[in-house]
This record gives C-alpha cells, structure tokens and sequence, in this order.
C-alpha cells in the first residue's frame, strides 16, 4: 500500500497509481470523472466495493496472483437487416454492415426499434455461401442466431465483443 485517503478517487490518486504500477482500491467512494478518463486511457484499474470483506478477499486473491480480470462490453460492429430468409426449421437474417464488422465470435444484439429482443451468439455468419470470420463495413451477409428465429426486415443488431480491462 502506497497511500491511504478518504473522499472521492481523484486525477492524483490514478496518476500516484501510473507510477507505481499499481491499482486503486475504492470503499464506499466516487470516483470523479477526470480520474475515471484518466485511468481508462492509461489502463489503470480502479476497483470499488461497498463491502469491506470483499476488497480483503480480492486484495488477498492478488497478491497471490489470482484475481479474476474484468472485462466489459466494446461495441465493434452495427448491422441492419434487409431480407429474412427461411432455411428448413431456421431463419436467416440477410445484412448490411452499416457501421465497423461483424466479428464471429461477438455477441449480438437484435433491436427492433428501440427494444432489444435478443441477445446471444452467433451461430453462422456467411457471405455468399462462403463461411466467414467476419464481415467488413458496407458488405452484406447472411447470419443465424443461436436459439432465435423471429427476425424482421428493418430490425438491426449491434455486435459486441468482450475486452479484458484488467
């Protein structure tokens, strides 16, 4: 431990962390919003808890180097449906990519207005009758949902893939 506070997680407290390479712990505080932008671009982590024996198991889970990574939701692709197509038993959703790609193993989102209907994995991603890893910004493809049939034209989907903050 290099310095103890009380009060709200500051610009100072994530810069006293960038050198030493170390992490900020939060109990029952804020974090102001300089701080919070700071340290996201300098890939410091800042953890809060509001329940004391939770930051002594995570503190004792680290030092012994076994502290689970956090990770969040990074949006990479949007999508919008054109045509649906139906294949045997399942639906197909026919795509154009309107903003970043579409990535196999991302997880999908299906929006219909401003509702989202479904989230979940995707089950098969194609262009033309071609398997594909992913799809590029303004090309078209055709994509199954896992465990989901009811698509629409007009419906869009937003895909997004895990990042590992810490």
């Amino acid at each position: 431990m290099i310095h103890q506070g009380i009060g709200t997680i500051t610009r100072s407290d994530v810069m006293l962390a960038m050198a030493s390479q170390g992490i900020v712990i939060g109990f029952n505080v804020g974090v102001e919003a300089a701080a919070e932008t700071l340290a996201e671009t300098e890939g410091i982590d800042i953890r809060q808890y509001s329940i004391i024996y939770k930051v002594i198991e995570d503190i004792d889970k680290a030092l012994k180097g076994m502290l689970e990574p956090v990770f969040k939701d990074v949006l990479v692709g949007r999508a919008h449906v054109l045509q649906v197509f139906h294949v045997k038993k399942a639906a197909v959703a026919g795509l154009r990519v309107t903003q970043g790609k579409i990535v196999r193993n991302a997880t999908a989102h299906l929006l219909r207005g401003e509702t989202e209907l479904h989230k979940g994995p995707i089950s098969s991603l194609k262009r033309f009758t071609d398997d594909v890893r992913e799809v590029a910004e303004g090309f078209e493809c055709g994509i199954a949902l896992e465990k989901f049939n009811d698509y629409a034209v007009d419906d869009d989907m937003e895909f997004y893939q895990k990042v590992k903050v810490s």
